[in-house]
């Protein structure tokens, strides 16, 4: 049985899917469901600028419909960089490409992040996509984008992060309820789509996120932007 998670995007119990007819409705759902979503997208394009030179890599890490990554080649376009989004869902990727006016210097490739072979990179960004990767393989993927990343080279990484303890954690699910329907979602509509998501989303706390960069090799991290339960960071090698 399907639930209406809202926005006409449906999911079964512990069974969320960005697959099927997901990508038609994906950035309407998303930018209601995330706080400051295309905000964020606008300061990862201004801290893209500190580190796309000439013929530098990007790799933009869950995809999605390819909007974040349009706008990073965009924006580098001149410098003739080189800009790549990935992801696990051929039906985004389908989508990403076939969206108008896409620069030249991008590309779309459907690949698994535990599997894909990266390029030596300048900057490498996963926009609240390291959330869905199994937890018992995260480490090796924060791994590997230490590894792929230049001396210099920055990771953006943005997650949905869970409380440091129980009743920052009861408070944070409340102030997030409050948001999402404040946005227009129904009480039923929460519930489902947090039904579906068992066990596909799996938030770390920010420090979580902390030790999994520290582990990898990256000392240099900050916060660059922090709404209740959701928190982006920049790391750099």
């Amino acid at each position: 049985m399907h639930n209406d998670t809202g926005d006409a995007i449906t999911g079964e119990n512990a069974a969320w899917k960005f697959s099927g007819d997901v990508p038609k409705k994906f950035e309407e759902h998303v930018n209601k469901s995330v706080p400051n979503y295309s905000q964020g997208h606008d300061l990862i394009l201004k801290v893209s600028d500190f580190f796309m030179s000439e013929n530098s890599v990007c790799y933009d890490l869950g995809c999605s419909t390819g909007i974040l990554s349009a706008q990073l080649a965009k924006r580098s376009e001149k410098k003739e960089t080189s800009i790549i989004g990935v992801d696990v869902e051929i039906d985004m990727i389908k989508f990403a490409q076939e969206r108008d006016n896409n620069p030249k210097n991008l590309q779309f490739i459907q690949g698994n992040l535990t599997e894909f072979e990266f390029k030596k990179a300048d900057l490498i960004v996963a926009y609240y996509t390291i959330q869905f990767v199994k937890p018992n393989v995260r480490q090796l993927v924060i791994n590997k984008i230490y590894e792929s990343l230049h001396w210099g080279g920055a990771f953006i990484l943005f997650e949905k992060v869970r409380g440091a303890d129980a009743r920052f954690q009861d408070i944070s699910t409340s102030l997030y309820n409050d948001y999402k329907l404040d946005q227009g979602y129904s009480a039923d509509n929460i519930i489902s789509k947090s039904r579906s998501l068992k066990g596909v989303l799996e938030p770390f706390s920010t420090k979580g996120n902390l030790d999994l960069l520290a582990r990898a090799g990256f000392i240099d991290v900050m916060t660059i932007m922090k709404y209740v339960c959701f928190e982006g960071f920049l790391a750099i090698k």
